[in-house]
C-alpha cells in the first residue's frame, strides 16, 4: 500500500470546522491540547492535505461538463450535472457548486489553524527547523490552491488567513479578487523557498507538495491573472504577466526532475504513478480503513457500461454524459488519444448506444470489487505536458521564447506522441488551444482554457448553436464565466453576500 497523505476526516480535532460558517471555528480547545507531538503536527498536515480527496471529481463536474467537451444532457431523469451543463440560472443550491465552496473553505480552515500552531508551539515541538519550513511550505501551498479553486469557481470570496471565531466569520465580506491573489502569490513564494525538490524527498514522502509544484501553480496563477477580465469580477484582472509566468517554468524545465513520456497511455498507467511527466498528484490508497482510494475514475462513466457491458460491479457513474460531437471529429483518424480517452459507443442485449463517454482514467483489471470509493489510482494535477504548452501559450502573448522550438517544437512533440505525423508550423493561439484540448480531455482544463483566452463567450455560443440541436441548453451569457454563492451561504448570513450576476 502506498503512503497515506490524506487522512479520511477522522481525527476529532477537525470535526468542528466541517463545512460552512455556521460550524467556524476549528476548536480551540482541540487545538490547545491536540498539536503536542511531532506526531500531531504530521497528522494534523495530513488533514489538510485531505480536502484535495474530491479536487479531481469537482474538475470533471464543473469544469469538463461546463465546457464543450461535453454535451451532458441527461437522460433517465433529471441529473445535478445537467444544470451546470446546459447553464441554468437556478443552480445556487447544486450540491457540486456547494461542494467547490464548502471542502476548499474546510481546507483553507485547516490550513490556517496549522499554520497558528505551528507558529505557536513548532519550535519547541519539533526541533528541526528544516522540517519546521517543510511544514509550513506545504501548508501554504495548499491554502494558496484553495484559494485558486475558489476564485476561479466563483471570482470574489472571503479572504480567511487567520483563525477566526463563528461570530467574525459571520462578518467577512467578499474580497476583491486582486486581494485574494495577493495573499495566493505570498504564500506560494513562501513555499517555494521551504519546500525540497522532489528528489530530496524520502521514498514514502514523494507525493508531497514540493518546490516545483508550487512553482507549478504560481506560473498558472500570473497566466490565470493575465487573462481578460471579462467583466465579471472574475480571475482574469488583465495583468500581462506572461513573462513571470514563464519565469517559474523555465526554472522546473531547467531542473531536469520531468520529461515527457514516450507514451501517453504511459502517463495515466495505475503501475506507472509518479513518473517523470508528475510535477504533482493527489495520492490515493486503495484498501484502507477508512477508504482513503479515489472516485474520479468514474465520474464520467455510466454505471450500465460496468454492471451490463463489463460484468463489473456497480460504480458510481449513473447515466453517461456524451463527449460533444465536434470534439470527435477534431481528433485525427491516427491521433491514439481519442482512442485511449475516449468509449466510443457500447452494446447490451438488444440495447445498442451510439454517444460515446471519456474512460481516460479506468483500467477495467483495476476496478475494485468492495467499494466504488476506493480505485487504486492518483491523480494527477499538474503534468510536464501541461507546463510545456503553457509556456507555449505565453511565448504566443509575448513573453521571451523561440516560436520554433518552445510554440512549434512542442506541439510538434505532443501531436508525435500522440501518433500525427504531420508538423505544424506557425502554430497560432488557436491551434495551441485545440491542441489542449485533445491532449487533456477529462483532465478539466479546457473551461478554464476558454476563460484566460477570452476566447469563452464566442467558443460556446457557436457550439451550443450548432451541438444542441434538440435546443435543451440555454443560451450562454458571460455572467456564466462564474458560479453562483452556495444558497446554503447567502442564508447563513443574510444581506453579507451579494449574488453572482446571473443567477
Amino acid at each position: 500500500m502506498k503512503k497515506i497523505l490524506y487522512l479520511a476526516f477522522s481525527l476529532l480535532l477537525w470535526s468542528s470546522c466541517d463545512m460552512d460558517l455556521n460550524q467556524q471555528p476549528i476548536s480551540d480547545a482541540s487545538s490547545e491540547t491536540y498539536f503536542q507531538t511531532v506526531d500531531d503536527f504530521n497528522q494534523g498536515l495530513n488533514a489538510v492535505y485531505s480536502s484535495l480527496r474530491g479536487y479531481p471529481d469537482r474538475l470533471m463536474s464543473l469544469a469538463e461538463t461546463r465546457s464543450d467537451n461535453l454535451h451532458a444532457i441527461s437522460d433517465g431523469g433529471v441529473r445535478d450535472w445537467e444544470g451546470i451543463n446546459s447553464f441554468h440560472r437556478t443552480i445556487a443550491s447544486n450540491p457540486y457548486v456547494e461542494e467547490a465552496w464548502e471542502t476548499n473553505f474546510n481546507g483553507i480552515f485547516r490550513a490556517n489553524n496549522y499554520l497558528e500552531q505551528l507558529a505557536q508551539k513548532g519550535e519547541s515541538v519539533i526541533l528541526d527547523e528544516e522540517v519546521r519550513r517543510r511544514m509550513e511550505g506545504q501548508v501554504r501551498f495548499l491554502r494558496a490552491f484553495y484559494y485558486f479553486d475558489l476564485i476561479r469557481y466563483f471570482g470574489r470570496v472571503p479572504l480567511i488567513d487567520r483563525v477566526v471565531d463563528a461570530t467574525e466569520a459571520k462578518a467577512i465580506p467578499r474580497s476583491p479578487v486582486s486581494e485574494v491573489y495577493n495573499l495566493i502569490i505570498e504564500d506560494l513564494n513562501m513555499a517555494i523557498s521551504y519546500l525540497p525538490a522532489p528528489s530530496e524527498y524520502a521514498v514514502q514522502d514523494k507525493g508531497r507538495a514540493n518546490r516545483y509544484s508550487a512553482k507549478m501553480l504560481l506560473g498558472l496563477v500570473y497566466m490565470t491573472r493575465s487573462g481578460p477580465d471579462l467583466g465579471v469580477e472574475g480571475a482574469g484582472l488583465n495583468t500581462n504577466e506572461w513573462d513571470k509566468a514563464v519565469e517559474q517554468f523555465n526554472d522546473i524545465i531547467a531542473s531536469h526532475e520531468f520529461a515527457l513520456l514516450p507514451s501517453y497511455s504511459a502517463i495515466f498507467d495505475y503501475d506507472n504513478e509518479r513518473n517523470e511527466e508528475v510535477i504533482f498528484n493527489i495520492e490515493y490508497a486503495s484498501g484502507a480503513n477508512p477508504i482513503v482510494g479515489s472516485t474520479f475514475p468514474w465520474v464520467l462513466v455510466p454505471d450500465i457500461w460496468f454492471v451490463e457491458v463489463l460484468g463489473l460491479p456497480t460504480q458510481g457513474g449513473l447515466t453517461i454524459r456524451p463527449v460533444a460531437t465536434d470534439l470527435l471529429r477534431a481528433y485525427e483518424t491516427t491521433d491514439v488519444r481519442r482512442s485511449f480517452s475516449i468509449q466510443e459507443g457500447y452494446s447490451y442485449g438488444s440495447v445498442v448506444e451510439t454517444r460515446s463517454f471519456i474512460k481516460k482514467f479506468v483500467d477495467i483489471t483495476k476496478v475494485p470489487t468492495t467499494s466504488r470509493f476506493d480505485w487504486p489510482i492518483n491523480y494527477i494535477v499538474y503534468r510536464y505536458t501541461d507546463l510545456l504548452l503553457l509556456k507555449a501559450e505565453c511565448v504566443l502573448n509575448g513573453a521571451p521564447g523561440s516560436m520554433d522550438t518552445d510554440v512549434d517544437g512542442v506541439v510538434n512533440a505532443v501531436r508525435e506522441r500522440a501518433g500525427l505525423t504531420t508538423p505544424l508550423t506557425g502554430v497560432t493561439k488557436a491551434q495551441l488551444l485545440e491542441e489542449r484540448r485533445r491532449e487533456f480531455i477529462g483532465e478539466g482544463t479546457r473551461w478554464f482554457d476558454l476563460i484566460r483566452s477570452g476566447t469563452v463567450e464566442a467558443t460556446m455560443q457557436a457550439w451550443i448553436e450548432t451541438e444542441d440541436t434538440g435546443g435543451q441548453m440555454r443560451d450562454f451569457q458571460m455572467d456564466y464565466v462564474l458560479y453562483p454563492v452556495p444558497q446554503s451561504e447567502m442564508n447563513t448570513a443574510p444581506g453579507l453576500y451579494d449574488q453572482n450576476p446571473g443567477y
